[in-house]
């Protein structure tokens, strides 16, 4: 049966259309292909590095380090246009070069950490990605305490490669080990020793960039300015980071950590509350966190109880530390019978869940869960009162289905000694912990997202007499969406007083705005 005139015409329009859209973006892949050729040789072969949408391997790259994968699933976002798998410097800038002419964007990509996505997947830029996970190498400087680590590391890899020089130094940064350095860094970084030495952006010393022209500096050649907003301003506002130089943190030779579990009817609730009042004071050497979730307990009120797990670590023995735990949090019960002692790169393996298993499990980028996560985060300057957090424990519990989980991690020692104003990364005297809420599925319908969404911006709702206030500070490496995609309203909750400073950088190292995502730092003249 024939069509009617006009359906016939609108297929046709719609036909033409696609064809016309089709041919546009083989137009683009090609005059970028010649682009970058034309920047890179004799390097390597493009086309070993650069994968479009139509070569097999473009699905296999692309979800290679994808560790949140509700955005493959999501409608509102485009995937890249083309994809640059980088082995050297030069591959890089040819990318910020023939992107700025192509009128194509770009997203950075190290460990696909990315809470919202931002390193892979855009709302509307046409874009490209360039992959850092081939340019990983870290070169330990063993006499002068400092090592150069390329960004697409991981912090495994780091970790790893610093203890294999010298088992007596560490880095301070997080606890995941598949976490790439590049956008880790950029954010502020912390992890069980930053109370001790701060974030990993404090102990940053140098770095090589791309910039918006294609150029690489270092910090002499950046300026102070550029180099401050990229140690925690995040730098995919700023350019390309393509190394860092850390200067290395002494960790003795053994070092405890411990899992000490307790439920309320082991007064999980009286421990919480003791460990805000004395978590931000102890020993610098000693990091307890607590991390709280809803459990089952047919023994239990209402068949649910919570569980509080402290887990910690002290740069010492076994034997000082049950001296200071004694002293400063005997309510907790701590034994001699709850002691690890270990090297400092197995406490990493014991934080990320690995124990018993060998260190080189920590160069194992691959991620590590198929899965779908929602974050978010509040700084705590006030303890929570017993009663609130009974209220707290309540919401937990009635979300029966919801995999909530309450991360908070104490802040204090060096973190209070280092002004506002030393890095972008501003949270520092005065907060006694952070909070991270996070969850974790693995359906992938987008029914069950949307419902387990809405139950995290609940939770985070419900929290708000208990956090920071004007504003309600929120920490960069954990970016929440929600916040919105207006600068004026997540910049000063991310950065503080530094946003400003970090707008005006912009202003002057990338005027035009070509670094940007959703949550990227604008131009001044744009606020």
């Amino acid at each position: 049966m024939a069509l009617p005139a006009s359906l016939s015409l609108a297929v046709l329009s719609l036909l033409l259309t696609a064809n016309s859209a089709i041919s546009s973006l083989n137009a683009t892949h090609e005059s970028f292909m010649q682009c970058f050729l034309d920047h890179t040789r004799p390097s390597n072969s493009s086309s070993q590095i650069v994968y479009s949408p139509n070569t097999t391997a473009y699905d296999a790259v692309l979800r290679s380090s994808i560790q949140n994968i509700r955005f493959l699933y999501t409608s509102s976002t485009t995937k890249p246009v083309l994809i640059v798998t980088a082995t050297n410097e030069s591959h890089v800038q040819a990318a910020v070069v023939c992107s700025r002419k192509h009128g194509l964007r770009v997203r950075v990509r190290s460990g696909g950490h990315d809470y919202e996505g931002m390193s892979y997947v855009s709302e509307g830029d046409r874009f490209i990605i360039v992959d850092l996970a081939a340019l990983r190498s870290v070169t330990v400087d063993a006499e002068h305490g400092t090592a150069w680590v390329l960004a697409g590391a991981t912090l495994g890899e780091v970790y790893y490669a610093i203890a294999e020089k010298n088992r007596t130094v560490g880095f301070s940064a997080g606890i995941c080990p598949t976490v790439g350095v590049g956008g880790h860094f950029s954010g502020g970084g912390i992890g069980t020793l930053s109370r001790k030495y701060g974030t990993a952006a404090d102990n940053i010393v140098d770095a090589r960039l791309v910039d918006v022209n294609g150029r690489i500096l270092d910090r002499q050649s950046m300026g102070e300015d550029y180099f401050w907003a990229i140690r925690g301003g995040g730098a995919a506002s700023f350019g390309i980071v393509l190394s860092y130089k850390i200067e290395l943190n002494y960790v003795p030779p053994i070092v405890t950590a411990f899992n000490v579990i307790k439920t309320l009817k082991q007064d999980a609730t009286k421990l919480v509350t003791k460990w805000q009042q004395i978590g931000p004071n102890l020993d610098e050497n000693l990091y307890i966190r607590v991390i709280a979730q809803a459990m089952d307990d047919d023994e239990a009120e209402g068949n649910r109880t919570i569980q509080a797990l402290f887990n910690s670590l002290y740069l010492g023995t076994c034997k000082e530390l049950l001296t200071v735990m004694g002293s400063s949090f005997p309510e907790l019960g701590f034994e001699a019978a709850d002691c690890n002692e270990m090297s400092w790169l197995e406490s990493v393996l014991f934080f990320a869940g690995y124990s018993g298993r060998p260190t080189e499990v920590l160069l194992d980028r691959r991620p590590e869960f198929n899965s779908s996560f929602k974050a978010k985060s509040d700084f705590v300057r006030e303890p929570v009162t017993e009663a609130a957090l009974e209220e707290i424990w309540r919401f937990l519990m009635e979300a029966k289905d919801e995999p909530l989980v309450l991360i908070m991690e104490p802040f204090g020692g060096v973190l209070d000694e280092i002004a506002e104003s030393a890095t972008p990364f501003p949270h520092r005297k005065g907060n006694l912990y952070i909070i991270q809420y996070f969850m974790r599925w693995f359906e992938t319908d987008k029914e069950t997202t949307e419902r387990h969404l809405s139950w995290m911006r609940k939770l985070y709702a419900f929290m708000t007499p208990y956090v920071s206030k004007n504003p309600r500070a929120a920490y960069l490496n954990y970016k929440d969406i929600d916040l919105g995609r207006t600068a004026r309203v997540w910049g000063p909750k991310y950065f503080k007083n530094n946003f400003k400073r970090l707008a005006y950088v912009k202003s002057k190292v990338d005027p035009h705005n070509f670094f940007r995502n959703e949550q990227s730092i604008p131009p001044i003249m744009s606020l």
